[in-house]
């Protein structure tokens, strides 16, 4: 009989790779939507479940009979309650994980949740992490360094203006990244494992520079692009330029201010390498977008 596994974000760049492995092996997969119009994004091996990510009740009845839960916490929520709605998202899946009594979790964290604040969006990761390990299941937080898919997201800046804005402190100072989909992977794998210990991982792939980047998003979209530093004074105003709401806006600014102070470093039990390269994420990026 098929094992149920249940994925939050299972349209999102992560959780669908999650929901995609977990299938091909066979298993059934609870895909825990919060809109349900988003049903037909789903992948249609595995049953869309509408939930809101707050409604402690709820969330237990979905995820009653589950080996495992897979979970996040979406940065879509009301810029002027960002920090408060993610928190009471983060009590409420905490809290659900428990009356339902799920065996394992695991949660998609990230690096600069190693530290407890000044590291932006990951404040309430971090609050997240504690609040499932103060329960009883087995958790695995899963702590990916920089997103290379956060670099094909500038492909239509590149195309239309030849830059790519940094907000990082060196453009020439080489950090880890990671595909999603290799995330994805290793979140997959760790709702499946036999051993019962809770544990962080630390996931990082190849290495790139600013600068490195702006020549493959160059090479990507086929023209030359150049880097636009964008001093710590700037941060919010230019997000808010391009569209960020600012309440948000200073969230990510303090987090570059975390990168840019040195604490955001790999801090979990373990680290997992991944191979995928920045070209292969850009091509298939592209690829998607073209299609």
């Amino acid at each position: 009989m098929p094992k149920t596994f249940v994925v939050a974000g299972a349209t999102g760049r992560v959780g669908s790779v999650v929901a995609r492995e977990l299938l091909s092996r066979g298993n059934h997969v609870r895909a825990l939507i919060r809109d349900p119009a988003a049903a037909g994004r789903v992948d249609p091996r595995a049953e869309p479940v509408p939930v809101p990510l707050d409604d402690r009740p709820a969330l237990a009845r979905a995820l009653g009979g589950a080996e495992a839960f897979f979970t996040l916490l979406p940065e879509t929520v009301p810029p002027d309650d960002f920090r408060g709605r993610r928190r009471r998202m983060a009590d409420a899946l905490a809290g659900a994980v428990q009356d339902a009594d799920v065996p394992r979790a695991v949660i998609l964290s990230a690096i600069a949740a190693g530290v407890a604040e000044g590291n932006g969006p990951a404040r309430e990761l971090r609050y997240l992490e504690d609040a499932f390990r103060s329960g009883r299941a087995v958790v695995t937080a899963v702590r990916p360094t920089y997103f290379q898919e956060n670099v094909a997201a500038m492909a239509d800046v590149a195309r239309a203006s030849g830059i790519y804005p940094s907000f990082m402190p060196a453009a020439d100072a080489a950090f880890p990244t990671a595909a999603t989909r290799d995330v994805g992977v290793v979140a997959a794998e760790r709702m499946q494992a036999a051993e019962a210990r809770t544990e962080t991982l630390d996931v990082l792939g190849p290495a790139y520079s600013v600068r490195q980047m702006a020549e493959r998003l160059a090479r990507a979209v086929g023209r030359d692009v150049r880097v636009v530093d964008i001093p710590a004074g700037r941060h919010v105003a230019a997000l808010v330029e391009a569209g960020v709401p600012e309440p948000i806006a200073e969230v990510y600014a303090e987090m570059f201010a975390g990168i840019a102070a040195g604490i955001m470093v790999p801090r979990g039990d373990r680290v997992v390498t991944v191979a995928t390269t920045l070209e292969q994420t850009l091509r298939d990026a592209l690829a998607r977008s073209a299609a």
